[in-house]
């Protein structure tokens, strides 16, 4: 029987994906834009790095970059497996197969406020769940599932492999296969992701979450 002892934070390898096309962005790679003088990838990676141990970066371009962006964090750059961009799981996948670790903690690089608690909270709630992730709930109770902020197994690997192999790309798809657990937050502007040139210069203006 598996054990349900939390995972503590040298069991939580941090994941960045950075790997997308940007295409909402004009094929600009999103985690190089920048927000108040830095790379969005550098405010995620200053939140995530204090909640995990060893760190990864899935990036499919500009790999000098972002091994330079990483460095102060001792970050390893990763590259998708898969030809064409197939999606936030060919990242996830690179990240599990890259880790040491026996968890995984995943984040998207347009996310510059994404929580400090992230890791504590859903180590704290995965238990013998294989994943967890997390949601926010508006005013009239509406539930947002925020499925790339997610702690993951490493042994899921080989069943993401083969989910991928099949022609599959989404990822809820593949998160109904495994015991999910799913962690409330209170904050939805933590989840903020910058989607747009247009967004991001409205961010100039007006600073987020603290």
């Amino acid at each position: 029987m598996e054990h349900t002892r939390e995972p503590t934070r040298e069991q939580i390898t941090g994941l960045l994906l950075a790997g997308g096309r940007g295409m909402r962005m004009g094929g600009a790679d999103k985690g190089l834009q920048t927000l108040h003088g830095e790379p969005l990838a550098s405010h995620v990676l200053k939140r995530l790095a204090p909640q995990t141990g060893a760190l990864l970066i899935s990036a499919n371009r500009h790999g000098d970059t972002y091994t330079a962006l990483g460095a102060p964090f001792g970050a390893q750059v990763i590259a998708d497996t898969l030809p064409d961009f197939p999606g936030p799981l060919a990242g996830l996948l690179a990240g599990l197969r890259a880790s040491r670790s026996e968890f995984v903690l995943s984040a998207p690089c347009d996310t510059p406020w994404l929580p400090v608690d992230l890791a504590a909270r859903l180590a704290q709630a995965i238990g013998t769940a294989d994943i967890a992730t997390a949601t926010t709930s508006d005013a009239s109770g509406n539930v947002s599932l925020h499925p790339v902020f997610a702690l993951l197994r490493t042994r899921l690997a080989d069943d993401l492999a083969a989910f991928l192999h099949a022609g599959e790309r989404k990822v809820r798809a593949w998160y109904a296969r495994h015991k999910t657990v799913e962690v409330s937050f209170t904050d939805e502007r933590a989840f903020y992701n910058v989607n747009s040139l247009q967004e991001l210069a409205d961010l100039e203006r007006h600073r987020g979450p603290g």
